[in-house]
This record gives C-alpha cells, sequence and structure tokens, in this order.
C-alpha cells in the first residue's frame, strides 16, 4: 500500500469522497460554463480516485457503492445542466 497504513488509507478515502460531494454541492452555485464543467471533472476525478483505493484495499462493496455514486452525478449533471 506504498508504505501508507491501512487507517491513513482509509482515511484518504473518506477524504476523496468528501472532496467529490463538495465538488458536487458546488456545482450549484458555479456559473454555466467552465466553471461548471470544472466542478463537475473535481466530483468526478475524486470518485475516480476513491473508487480506485477502494479496489486496491479490497473493498469490493464500497467501490461498487462509490460507482453508484458517480454513475448518479452523472444523471444529474446531464439531466440538470444540459450543454
Amino acid at each position: 500500500m506504498d508504505g501508507i497504513s491501512s487507517d491513513g488509507t482509509v482515511k484518504r478515502l473518506r477524504w476523496l469522497e468528501a472532496q467529490a460531494e463538495q465538488a458536487y454541492c458546488d456545482m450549484y452555485d458555479a456559473q454555466a460554463g467552465s466553471q461548471l464543467a470544472a466542478r463537475y471533472n473535481d466530483a468526478k476525478e475524486f470518485l475516480h480516485e476513491a473508487i480506485g483505493l477502494a479496489r486496491r484495499l479490497g473493498q469490493a462493496e464500497e467501490a461498487e457503492r462509490l460507482s453508484r455514486r458517480l454513475a448518479e452525478i452523472k444523471t444529474v449533471f446531464r439531466g440538470q445542466f444540459p450543454a
């Protein structure tokens, strides 16, 4: 695990998820265009990193839960923020 303790890695996982959720919330306050796209991209990137970390930790159910959340955010973005 790259020399990181298990506890620290789980903390990193929680931090990544929290950052993704904050970016998702920030989408609603962002101006249309590049600012909105940046918040959406941030949410996706944090979740992708969290999913990968969960998989590396052997937490398949957690990775699946995070994958579902990513799919939800994509659906909301496409439905509420059409290009």
